[in-house]
């Protein structure tokens, strides 16, 4: 037993081969020879009955004449990728027809090789140990993303309930630490109250990230539905940047605006969060004199919306990771004023597609960035 077929005994069992052709000579000889390899042959010699074999037990391969009556393999074949039941067996047409056209169509009915008649089985043997170690390697590929998916679940699951029951105790912590900061005014030490007002931002901080995992699972899950209604964009983007003063500082935030009016059909609250978002995470990563630049402009269909720092820039390899739960980026973190979950974007990104809209990045590394979002001009269809 050669290395090629040592391999196979990875596999729970033999693999099973599905051999099919209209010539008892040549099915004779394939049984044959591939049951000398190890394998559990079915020979079949026609069309219907090779479809009713492989739905009944699906093999691990198919070996597949073309040129037979009634229903030729190139027929077999769709029909078998048509059913979910047989779509992911690899299937091999065997051939007389050498010319381009005939292989060309035997790949497009969802073939994975083609072999020529008359066919030396060293050939064939070796693309069909080929074909069936890369059916095994598929199969426990699919096997290792499904445990990983169901992981997954379960983690979200067990940070969807801890997160869950964190609100109400942080709730009642922000509201008695604000009667005690007013209750103690008189009493206490200006470095108390300090101590105090830290604490109390803190526990907003803590608050308000649990709000933010929750919000970013109802959005995954579809249950955070945009209600839409006529919004200005660019009154919606100036009244976002004004609340945002005093986490400016000293730099410099300017709303760019072609019109004084730009509307669309969003959920005002959501959209309201997703600038607010961008330009909290434009002004940590702008340093001090810099400047953050908010652009609302009209489509044809879309309103887009970008906020542009003059920040340290993202690498790449980084653009796609930064939208992602819990993703965050050390190339800038040069640039970073405060700490961050990873949220943020990722709500961003679940909100705006939940409008039917977009949400990118532009950058160059040491040059800033300008992070965009789209959103459809009018109400989605159905809705008026």
């Amino acid at each position: 037993m050669d290395e090629v077929t040592k391999s196979h005994l990875k596999l729970p069992q033999a693999p099973s081969i599905l051999a099919v052709d209209d010539t008892p000579a040549n099915l004779k000889l394939l049984f044959g020879l591939l049951k000398e390899r190890g394998y559990r042959v079915r020979p079949v010699p026609s069309g219907a009955l090779a479809l009713q074999a492989a739905t009944a037990e699906p093999p691990d391969l198919i070996l597949l004449d073309i040129g037979m009556p009634e229903m030729d393999g190139f027929e077999v074949c769709a029909r078998l990728k048509a059913d979910p039941r047989t779509k992911d067996v690899p299937i091999i047409f065997l051939s007389a027809h050498t010319d381009t056209e005939e292989k060309v169509k035997a790949f497009a009915v969802g073939g994975v090789d083609y072999v020529t008649k008359p066919f030396q089985f060293a050939e064939v043997d070796a693309r069909v140990a080929t074909h069936l170690e890369l059916r095994c390697q598929k199969r426990e590929l699919q096997q290792s993303y499904d445990t990983l998916a169901e992981l997954e679940k379960s983690r979200d699951s067990l940070v969807h309930m801890i997160v869950h029951d964190l609100r109400a105790p942080l709730a009642a912590m922000c509201a008695f630490l604000e009667l005690l900061e007013n209750d103690t005014r008189d009493v206490l030490s200006a470095e108390n109250h300090g101590d105090i007002e830290e604490a109390l931002a803190a526990a907003k901080k803590m608050a308000g990230m649990v709000s933010a995992i929750l919000d970013v699972n109802k959005l995954e899950a579809g249950k955070l539905v945009p209600a839409r209604s006529e919004c200005n964009v660019v009154a919606l983007a100036a009244e976002v940047v004004g609340s945002l003063g005093s986490l400016a500082g000293d730099r410099v935030v300017t709303v760019a605006r072609e019109q004084a009016a730009v509307t669309a059909q969003v959920d005002r609250d959501l959209v309201s969060r997703v600038i607010q978002n961008l330009l909290a995470n434009a002004l940590k990563f702008t340093p001090a004199c810099g400047s953050v630049r908010v652009t609302v402009v009209q489509g044809a269909d879309v309103v887009r919306v970008e906020v542009a720092d003059s920040g340290p820039g993202i690498a790449p390899a980084d653009r796609e990771k930064i939208f992602e739960k819990f993703g965050q980026v050390s190339a800038r973190a040069e640039g970073r004023q405060g700490s961050s979950t990873g949220l943020g974007l990722a709500f961003c990104k679940l909100a705006v597609e939940a409008h039917g809209g977009c949400l990118g990045v532009d950058s160059e590394q040491g040059e800033g960035a300008t992070f965009w979002f789209t959103l459809p001009a009018g109400a989605p269809h159905g809705q008026s």
